[in-house]
């Protein structure tokens, strides 16, 4: 286990009825108010109207921001911080899922910025101060309400990129279950495929002496595939809603990586594809990490033969770590496909014609991965191998 120091101070307000904290948690920080959502689907269930009469009731002046992008999308992120800087924001609220919250951070963050945000997401510069923000979720999917991290696309230039900073940390979270029961169920299933990549992530790694934090991954990911498949045949079941919900915070908030530092080769991949193609994030990752699990087996093949022993009930005896590990590859493949996650690429009508270009996308900061170090070829021998 590698020395550590973990810092997470965001607050998590979890449970049924919890947006009633907003009148306790928003005026700490300001009265003008920048809330921030995506398509309309918080005006169709009621939520948006909840949460504007709690902010009338603490007197709050608010301003919006809406339509932000289910792949966040830079020029959502400089209207936000237009209005920010025009109207003298105090506080940002991000009411939606992961892609509402990632802007919101890169909103918070340019707004303190004297130059363009992209510079941020770009590593050109660093955020060191933020507008403060918190969240109300309503998506089970990318941590991105527990941790400080951000993925933004510049659909000018068909670049997307993952940033973040110790400024980016909502202030809070409210997580309340029930808030999540009107999302359909082709993005509850990306919620799924994305959580679990995370931990996925996470588990492929080179530190020794992590058992500990390798349980704590395994644990997550047979709760996951225990409940998923039960959630989606009943969408507004409170007790799986919550489990799923809470698994994926849990996720991706720093709780399960201390210690070590996972790979996030295939997020760098998938992101590529979804720069391209503005594909679902958690459809690029269902079938590009099977693939990568695939092309990296040798590297390390008895970490892939634990997970297949403890997550995919793979029988051992008699196999070789490589074909223990193979065969927990292929289960999960099956587990994601028996749920409805793509397989192939052609899933999205996507063929080879730019695959050269999604590698260069995906290569733009030299090679990547700290489990697998990849190069152009190694990417597209994976972009191949998913097609």
């Amino acid at each position: 286990m590698d020395n550590f120091t973990f810092y997470n101070p965001t607050k998590l307000i979890f449970g049924k009825g919890q947006l009633e904290e907003l009148k306790n948690e928003v005026p700490q920080y300001g009265k003008r108010v920048l809330l921030v959502y995506g398509g309309g689907s918080i005006k169709r269930n009621g939520l948006y109207d909840s949460v504007m009469s709690l902010l009338k009731e603490i007197g709050a002046e608010v301003f919006e921001l809406p339509g932000v992008e289910p792949n966040p999308r830079l020029s959502t992120v400089h209207k936000g911080v237009k209005i920010c800087k025009e109207e003298g924001i105090e506080f940002l609220l991000a009411v939606g899922g992961g892609s509402v919250i990632d802007c919101t951070k890169a909103i918070a963050a340019g707004a303190k910025y004297d130059g363009d945000a992209w510079d941020l997401v770009t590593k050109k510069a660093f955020a060191t101060e933020a507008l403060p923000f918190g969240t109300v979720l309503t998506l089970a999917a990318t941590g991105s309400e527990m941790n400080a991290g951000s993925v933004i696309t510049n659909w000018e230039t068909n670049e997307k990129y993952g940033w973040g900073s110790p400024v980016t940390f909502p202030r809070f979270s409210i997580l309340d279950p029930v808030n999540t029961f009107t999302v359909p169920k082709d993005q509850t299933i990306y919620g799924i495929v994305d959580m679990m990549s995370h931990v996925f992530e996470h588990y492929f790694h080179l530190t020794e002496n992590t058992e500990f934090q390798d349980r704590m991954c395994e644990s997550l990911l047979l709760t996951v595939m225990e409940t998923g498949p039960k959630l989606l045949e009943d969408l507004e079941n409170y007790e799986y809603r919550a489990t799923i919900l809470y698994a994926g915070t849990m996720a991706l908030n720093g709780m399960l990586s201390m210690g070590y530092r996972g790979d996030w080769a295939t997020h760098n991949i998938e992101h590529a594809v979804s720069a391209v193609y503005d594909i679902p994030h958690g459809g690029g990752l269902a079938i590009l990490f099977p693939n990568w699990m695939k092309h990296n087996l040798k590297v390390k093949p008895e970490r892939f033969k634990k997970m297949a022993v403890r997550v995919f009930d793979v029988n051992p005896e008699g196999k070789t770590d490589e074909e223990a590990g193979l065969e927990g590859i292929e289960k999960l493949r099956e587990f994601w496909k028996s749920i409805g996650a793509p397989s192939r690429l052609a899933d999205y009508d996507i063929d080879d014609s730019k695959i050269e270009l999604m590698a260069d996308k995906a290569m733009a900061n030299g090679e990547f991965g700290n489990f697998a170090k990849l190069n152009r070829e190694n990417v597209l021998e994976i972009y191949r191998m998913s097609l």
